[in-house]
């Protein structure tokens, strides 16, 4: 899908001169159509041997027995050891105990910050907990500049309030993703934290129209601090100007006592079940698996190895901006592996945007979660009582 389906083509020479009488024909798609167009395929019994999946749409795939369970393959494998590769994202691609997917690049959310201007604050050094947090950014508001926030929350964007809610002990969903679990103490903790962002002024009221370029907002200083994924890292490089390139850096997300987690995302090669020939197909998962080519892949997209020792040389190794993800990339974790996922995600960044407006209180807010939620999960609840596929 998008610019991977695009560079992966540089790749195959070199697997198919290895791999005699192999010829990999790659299909490339919008990832605005790659969903529909992959549902269609699987019910016209016409899925690829394998493909690229977003690790959150795995689940869906599972429960439509479209995918082909990987332990046995990988455990015979002299190349994929899952002990290299982040526990979190791994973990992404195990559904009912068994593992769908190999982690082909990860992606998840963490601070960038204005180095100069958290200085001028007062602070030499990124926040570690919650508490650290607020304080910088209650000084950053206490320096009374106009135009100025201590950060800034999308209103389109729900990651910042689920990598929140993935910092605490209880799950988003209960009984085995059967019902919400938003009015537990833990998710209360997280909504009451993101929404406080706003009611102390530290981030300006979001709406999708408030920040209308990212990158030059943060070069002009409308805000110290912005939580955003590992292709900023390029866009900041290329977007803002020479004289800005040593103000800026990257940190682990605070957590409520400490360094936190944050969500474990990004795609990964899975085979389906319908494959014509499935021991090609994971002859290419074993090649685009490889720590060497994945820093190759590293080097032509900017998308970041999910297996350690593919970031021990190269310029991924060097790139300071990207050392915090390595550091990240320790402590994720899978959001909830259920089919509706994406759906739920989006009914929470709705109602904590009515929130943040005054038109839900924090308790009114989880009780409605949880309410949408379990209409949403319905017919999940209804096939696990039948013995049906989650």
């Amino acid at each position: 899908m998008g610019r991977e389906g695009e560079v992966v083509t540089q790749l195959l020479p070199a697997f198919e001169r290895s791999h005699p009488g192999i010829r990999v024909d790659v299909q490339q798609l919008p990832w605005s159509a790659a969903h529909e167009k992959l549902l269609t395929a699987f019910a016209g019994n016409s899925t690829p041997d394998l493909c690229q999946l977003g690790n959150t749409w795995i689940p869906e795939f599972v429960a439509l027995n479209a995918l082909v369970a990987l332990d046995a393959r990988v455990a015979a494998s002299s190349i994929i050891d899952g002990r290299d590769y982040f526990p979190g994202i791994w973990d992404t691609n195990r559904v009912a105990g068994k593992l769908y997917g190999v982690p082909w690049y990860v992606d998840t959310r963490l601070l960038f910050f204005r180095r100069d201007l958290l200085a001028q604050a007062g602070f030499s050094a990124p926040p570690r907990s919650w508490s650290e947090w607020t304080a910088m950014l209650a000084a950053i508001k206490e320096r009374g500049i106009r135009d100025q926030y201590g950060l800034v929350l999308p209103a389109n964007e729900f990651e910042p309030l689920v990598a929140f809610a993935l910092q605490q002990d209880d799950p988003l969903l209960r009984d085995d993703g059967r019902y919400g679990n938003f009015e537990s103490p833990g998710f209360q903790r997280a909504l009451e934290f993101y929404v406080d962002m706003f009611r102390h002024g530290y981030a300006p009221p979001s709406t999708n129209a408030d920040v209308s370029n990212v990158w030059n907002e943060f070069g002009r200083g409308y805000f110290t601090f912005y939580i955003s994924g590992p292709w900023n890292i390029g866009e900041f490089q290329r977007r803002l100007p020479k004289e800005l390139q040593q103000s800026w850096m990257t940190a682990p997300l605070p957590g409520p006592e400490g360094p936190g987690a944050s969500i474990a995302g990004g795609s990964s090669l899975v085979m389906f079940a319908r494959a014509r020939d499935k021991t090609a197909a994971w002859q290419l998962i074993e090649y685009l698996s490889q720590p060497a080519v994945q820093q190759r892949f590293h080097d032509l997209t900017g998308d970041l190895p999910p297996r350690r020792s593919a970031w021990t040389a190269g310029p991924l190794a060097e790139d300071i901006h990207a050392r915090a993800f390595r550091d990240q990339l320790e402590r994720v974790k899978a959001t909830p592996k259920v089919p509706e996922w994406e759906r739920i995600a989006n009914e929470i960044r709705l109602v904590a945007e009515r929130v943040v407006h005054g038109d839900l209180t924090a308790a009114q807010a989880t009780r409605e979660l949880d309410a949408r939620t379990d209409r949403i999960l319905e017919k999940r609840r209804w096939m696990l009582e039948r013995g049906g596929a989650p």
